[in-house]
């Protein structure tokens, strides 16, 4: 569920409400009753649980470790490997 933050055209409370995505917007200040607008916010953080994320996390089995000159666009027979590495 996300958090919206609020605040109060009259008193400046700023809060903070979790809210479904469907539900309306809230319309008056608890603390005063008046009118309040939802601001833009960045968002949250991206949270990450568990051991990690990694690149080779979805590498298929057997894939180029053998050999990596095949996965040069530019490697030709008897290569003795690319030329950028040096």
């Amino acid at each position: 569920m996300p958090t919206y933050e609020y605040e109060c055209a009259s008193c400046n409370k700023v809060f903070e409400i979790f809210q479904k995505i469907t539900d309306d917007p809230l319309k008056k200040c608890p603390k005063c009753n008046k009118k309040i607008k939802r601001l833009i916010g960045g968002g949250s953080g991206i949270i990450f649980k568990g051991s990690g994320f990694y690149a080779t996390d979805y590498r298929k089995p057997g894939g180029d470790r053998k050999n990596p000159a095949s996965s040069c666009p530019s490697a030709k027979e008897n290569c003795s490997g690319c030329p950028h590495k040096n």
